[in-house]
């Protein structure tokens, strides 16, 4: 199993990478992250979407005549189109998420731009999201993307993932390390 996650992997960079040399010699860089936002939230939204996407009974032209009217209706550029096209005829739409995620990862690593995954027990503003990505830009000396996900049960503050660097203020968190501290002090006394 680990090497089928290992190929998809390997085959998702490869065609993020290629798709992003493809924006870049076009001068659609921007366009092209506009357009992996845009999929990425219509893939999280929809079910029926993300069911076509990676059912192996959908034939190829089924899916290709869905992901066209998404592209129209969604005014996604032709490089999208075509790409989008190429990953159903070559079978590839199961790894439509992470080449995704790898599209973006390698944009913002051709910036030079760090990574970092945010957690948040609310949703956070626009400007409360600029500001943490300044604060860690300072902190790291490098620019920072931050990716912002909403998970109420961490009850209140955030945790950041930064590369193998983890910060977690979450009061969940806080709560389990007292929970842990009352009981190996029951325990001593």
């Amino acid at each position: 199993m680990a090497s089928n996650t290992r190929s998809s992997g390997t085959a998702a960079f490869r065609y993020a990478s290629a798709l992003v040399d493809l924006a870049n010699e076009g001068g659609a860089i921007p366009q092209t992250e506009k357009d992996v936002a845009d999929l990425q939230a219509m893939v999280e939204s929809s079910a029926d979407l993300r069911a076509m996407i990676l059912s192996p009974l959908v034939s190829v032209r089924a899916q290709q005549e869905v992901l066209m009217d998404i592209c129209e209706k969604a005014k996604l550029s032709p490089l999208m189109a075509n790409f989008l096209n190429v990953l159903a005829q070559n079978r590839r739409l199961a790894d439509l998420e992470q080449i995704l995620k790898a599209t973006t990862d390698n944009i913002s690593s051709r910036r030079g731009e760090m990574h970092a995954d945010v957690q948040s027990a609310v949703t956070l503003t626009t400007e409360q999201t600029k500001e943490l990505s300044e604060n860690l830009t300072k902190a790291m000396g490098r620019p920072v993307a931050v990716n912002v996900t909403v998970e109420p049960s961490l009850i209140g503050g955030v945790s950041i993932t930064l590369g193998s660097l983890m910060i977690d203020d979450t009061v969940k968190t806080k709560l389990e390390r007292m929970a842990r501290a009352m009981k190996s002090d029951a325990k001593a006394a």
